[in-house]
């Protein structure tokens, strides 16, 4: 068994070293801040394994290899499999039509099979459903995540690490702390809910010109909100401006969301490129996976496996580059 270091216990660190460790690979896992916690962008994120969706905006690359990550999850989490719903209101329905022509594979409703489907939303006239995609909670797969490493008798120790200062093999999963060239953050906001009258089971996105929303359900009548996307590297708190936007477009989707409780609110900063294309850049024994943008969850498995060809079989998949 071969060893090798894992900096960075993010979802694509932990995505790493747990296949790393499925191909014959020994991992060691070091974290300046430990397990996985509020401390990191992991864990605010929505979930969405949404290939479809994300490529109507995102590179095809992001579609095409995304779209085995409900696939991967499903080996170490609880993946649900009931599709996305795209909504849009009477006024936005121009939005819809351009996204439905971007989107293969949409099934359209119009409201009595939206109301059909999704009795909750029967106020809406227009949407499409996306069948093959799915949504997992973040925080529950890192925790999976976790104790299947610990299984194999891996854990995270809680360090300072610098790649130069250590032997063989080195896996880079440090996101906005690796400060690689060319890689931006940008900002992103979230909300939790608690609305147990309202009984959604798949992600629902709001289309909406000035104010998009994605909403998925954690189960127990639970909400997570979200996001904005903020080209800024500022770590404040929540603004004002984003509470409002993403409340009321809530509520426009689903009245009942005025009476919710907010459970929580998050910043973070997505590590980016300029291209929002996540990617191993190698550099010499050290692999640095970065740049996972809105596409962490999406993205993490397609780069794992990436590096991990790289290091076995000197494989040069799309997302290699070598610097």
């Amino acid at each position: 068994m071969r060893d090798i270091t894992v900096i960075g216990a993010g979802v694509a660190g932990l995505f790493a070293a747990w296949h790393l460790s499925q191909q014959g690979w020994h991992p060691r896992i070091i974290d300046r801040n430990g397990p996985p916690g509020p401390h990191g962008c992991s864990w605010w994120a929505g979930g969405m394994l949404a290939p479809i969706c994300e490529g109507v905006t995102a590179d095809p690359l992001i579609a095409r290899l995304g779209a085995q990550a409900a696939d991967d999850w499903a080996q170490v989490t609880t993946v649900t499999r009931h599709g996305t719903l795209v909504v849009a209101l009477d006024r936005d329905r121009a939005e819809l039509s351009r996204f439905a022509r971007r989107a293969p594979g949409h099934v359209m409703l119009d409201g009595a099979a939206l109301a059909e489907l999704k009795p909750d939303l029967a106020d809406h006239r227009h949407a499409l459903h996306i069948p093959p995609e799915a949504h997992l909670n973040p925080r529950q797969a890192l925790a999976d995540l976790l104790a299947a490493l610990q299984d194999r008798g891996i854990t995270v120790e809680t360090a300072e690490a610098d790649a130069q200062d250590i032997a063989g093999p080195v896996i880079d999963a440090r996101g906005m702390a690796a400060s690689l060239p060319d890689l931006r953050g940008v900002r992103g906001e979230m909300i939790v809910l608690h609305a147990p009258d309202i009984t959604l089971t798949r992600p629902v996105r709001l289309l909406h010109p000035r104010h998009p929303l994605y909403v998925v359900p954690r189960g127990g009548g639970i909400f997570m909100l979200g996001a904005t996307q903020i080209e800024s590297d500022a770590r404040r708190p929540i603004t004002a401006r984003a509470l409002l936007e993403m409340l009321s477009a809530a509520y426009v989707l689903d009245a009942r969301f005025a009476e919710a409780s907010v459970l929580e609110t998050g910043t973070d900063l997505r590590p980016a490129f300029r291209d929002n294309i996540p990617r191993v850049t190698v550099r010499g024994r050290v692999l640095h996976l970065n740049g996972l943008f809105r596409h962490g969850y999406l993205m993490a498995p397609a780069l794992a496996r990436q590096a991990a060809d790289y290091l076995t079989h000197q494989t040069r998949g799309e997302l290699i580059h070598e610097d």
